[in-house]
């Protein structure tokens, strides 16, 4: 009971209750909401949104930083990351079982994760921990351990498509192999990361403390404390994506009287769902902690693009929708910089404001193309 009272404090239930009671409240008014509102309730409506979104993102932050303080990297980030991105493929895979046509929301919304992930949030991090830190490295085994399967599972999603598939999608017979061996790299990264390699995710100089034994000790010994602070980040997460969907068809309208870009409404709402993990990599970096960044950062990619593709396809498949996933050549270079920066960036001994200063240049060209 002790340890329940210490985890379910009076903040964290006026966070789940205020999370929980936005979501409830923007469904029971779906009928009023649906209907063209007048700008300044529209913007009223947004703005009460975006703030409940604010308040749960720093209650899941706040549990995240709980979770890797007590079971360290990789198991910490790890727990953050796989909330954020598995809710997120649960509800694109939701949107291509609805109602018309999907055909690119996959590619979409993986390339404005791609930019937002690569370029904004480590330009961000990377520029407040090189200015606070006057020497900032991560560790170059984890580091060019997310970057190998980065350049495998992008090429795969994005370039490949379009030169072997039929109209920009992967045919059947090329499909399933492509499922299959996606599915298998990342079961297979996710199991030496937190197995026989989980010292190569760790900060540079605390090998010792991502040792095996000492991560079932703290299971055993705290299983209560991890479990329930696992299920209240979770449920923290899950009002931050469901009211971040929701308030898609109000962003759409906002910005279509703006004339805004249709393409800008998915980054908006990428940045919005991955929020808490954004303001935890940036105290991160401010921390000095630039391994959880890349953890954060590279591991939060790896698993957006190693689950979504495989569950997109899967359910073109199985429904006989078309998946189309290969990109734009304007985005294809833009992707293909932002590679070959990332290896620049962290090749090197250590890590420096001015590489962040230079992804965060990328995403405004990014920004520049989205309205072109």
């Amino acid at each position: 009971m002790t340890t329940i009272k210490s985890i379910l404090t009076r903040t964290v239930v006026v966070r789940l209750v205020l999370g929980w009671g936005a979501f409830a409240a923007v469904l029971l008014a779906g009928p009023l909401l649906s209907a063209p509102l007048p700008g300044p309730v529209l913007l009223a409506v947004l703005a009460a949104i975006v703030a409940v979104i604010i308040v749960c993102a720093f209650g899941v932050v706040t549990e995240a930083e709980h979770l890797a303080h007590r079971l360290g990297d990789p198991y910490g980030t790890l727990v953050l990351t796989l909330s954020i991105v598995l809710i997120e493929v649960i509800l694109i895979s939701a949107v291509m079982l609805g109602p018309g046509e999907h055909t690119t929301i996959a590619r979409d919304s993986v390339m404005a994760v791609s930019m937002i992930i690569l370029n904004l949030v480590v330009g961000v991090a990377l520029l407040v921990g090189g200015i606070r830190h006057r020497s900032l490295r991560a560790n170059s085994t984890g580091v060019s351990a997310y970057l190998s399967l980065l350049v495998v599972l992008l090429v795969t999603a994005f370039f490949l498509p379009g030169l072997i598939g039929d109209g920009g999608a992967y045919t059947p017979a090329q499909a399933i192999p492509i499922l299959v061996l996606t599915l298998l790299l990342y079961g297979f990264f996710l199991l030496r990361q937190t197995g026989a390699q989980a010292a190569d995710f760790t900060e540079p100089g605390h090998a010792d403390d991502a040792a095996a034994p000492r991560t079932g000790q703290v299971l055993a010994q705290h299983r209560t404390e991890i479990l329930l602070r696992t299920a209240v980040l979770v449920a923290t997460v899950l009002p931050i994506v469901l009211l971040s969907h929701d308030m898609a068809t109000l962003l759409d309208d906002g910005l279509d009287r703006l004339g805004a870009p249709v393409a800008l409404s998915g980054i908006l709402i990428a940045m919005i769902v991955f929020l808490p993990e954004t303001i935890t990599t940036v105290r991160a970096a401010f921390g000095g902690e630039m391994q959880r960044v890349s953890n954060l950062c590279h591991g939060a990619l790896v698993s957006t693009v190693g689950l979504t593709i495989p569950a997109v396809l899967a359910i073109g498949l199985f429904t006989g929708q078309t998946v189309l996933l290969a990109e734009t050549p304007t985005n294809l270079v833009l992707l293909g910089a932002t590679m070959l920066l990332t290896v620049a960036t962290f090749a090197g001994r250590r890590v420096s404001a001015i590489g962040g200063s230079a992804h965060l240049m990328l995403f405004v060209v990014y920004g520049l193309t989205v309205f072109a």
